[in-house]
């Protein structure tokens, strides 16, 4: 297979799997619990390291998965006692655990292959060099990691998709239902360990977290459905491995760093441009309002002055803006735009209310 190819295919595989977990972490606001996991289980691949003596994936797996396990129960023992927040709880149990790994990798396995660059950004350029032999072809050993990371993690959340959406939305009518949100969380965490050890030699522990929490926020910023949200981010999270790879070659950069660049750019013009949510939608939606507003408070003045003494002169075209206090630029735009919508019409140098004018503003008055 293809260099290139089998490096797309294991990224791929590592943000798809980081991509259904992802939306469930980032809903429950446990995208800082991610992140402290992803930390933390370098101390685990190194305890997995000095037991085993070996780099097999297993072992890693086993010992990573305890650790990340740990991480988690020791935020919520130190939460529970109340004299902390979570964030801050999250704060002092992951630099503890991290900075433990970090020292034993530079004391005893200053002479092994792990080391910190390796767990940070990954090595994700060897993996079509590292290769087992399955049914006499030469596979990426990465790419048999990968799909399996993604199997179990689809598998995970087939089986308990009802189960964790409810947990997810509303953990206190679950426990009442009878399902353990407890143990849902720590089989989220488990996985949590699990793939992050997994993308440990790939795309590195910590730009993992780029992997399951970017496209949850992006697909977040496109539909409130989780049904909706899991396979946008899925989408999200391929989209960004294929840029990122042809242009990390381009500009000969970190091909798994590019990855969460484009990720992250992806995730910028969303938020600009996306249909709903989007920053240039909410500033169409606030000028919007604020026409609206401006033309209400037009057609009650023509409604409150029309038939009376006074209307020659504050329903007139010339003054109505004075009377509103109101420039005359933005007072003729708002007429404009009212008579436009058949709101509002003239007599002359009077303006008039139409049917639909008239009942915008008494509508407006009875709220």
């Amino acid at each position: 297979m293809d260099a290139g190819l089998t490096i797309i295919l294991v990224c791929s595989l590592v943000a798809a799997s980081g991509a259904l977990l992802g939306p469930f972490l980032l809903l429950r606001r446990m995208s800082l619990m991610t992140d402290a996991i992803s930390h933390s289980i370098l101390l685990g691949i190194v305890v997995g390291f000095l037991l085993f003596n070996s780099t097999d994936s297993l072992p890693m797996i086993l010992a990573a998965g305890a650790v990340g396990l740990l991480t988690v129960w020791l935020t919520e023992l130190i939460f529970k006692t109340g004299l902390v927040k979570e964030d801050a709880a999250i704060g002092l149990v992951f630099p503890a655990l991290f900075s433990i790994g970090v020292i034993l990798i530079t004391r005893l396995l200053s002479d092994i292959h792990i080391d910190i660059d390796t767990a940070l950004v990954g090595e994700v350029i060897w993996a079509p060099f590292d290769t087992v032999t399955v049914g006499g072809f030469e596979i990426s050993r990465a790419l048999l990691i990968g799909g399996g990371l993604l199997l179990v993690n689809a598998l995970f959340v087939g089986l308990f998709y009802k189960e964790l959406k409810l947990v997810t939305f509303d953990a206190g009518l679950a426990t009442s239902l009878g399902f353990s949100a407890t143990f849902l969380t720590y089989a989220l965490m488990t996985l949590v360990s699990v793939t992050a050890v997994g993308a440990f030699d790939a795309v590195g522990a910590v730009l993992l977290v780029g992997f399951m929490i970017v496209p949850a926020a992006t697909a977040y910023l496109l539909t409130d459905r989780l049904s909706r949200l899991i396979p946008i981010a899925l989408l999200v999270g391929v989209l960004g491995c294929v840029i990122g790879y042809f242009v990390a070659i381009e500009i000969d950069a970190s091909i798994s760093g590019t990855m969460v660049t484009i990720l992250g750019l992806i995730f910028i013009l969303t938020l600009i441009l996306a249909p709903e949510r989007g920053l240039l939608a909410g500033w169409l939606r606030r000028r919007r309002q604020k026409w609206e507003f401006a033309a209400r408070l037009l057609l009650i003045h023509i409604m409150n002055h029309e038939n009376t003494a006074e209307a020659k002169e504050e329903n007139a075209v010339a003054s109505v803006a004075e009377h509103l206090n109101w420039l005359p630029q933005y007072a003729h735009s708002i007429m404009a735009q009212a008579e436009h919508h058949g709101w509002l019409g003239t007599d002359g140098d009077l303006l008039e209310l139409t049917e639909s004018g008239r009942a915008l503003a008494q509508q407006t008055l009875a709220v």
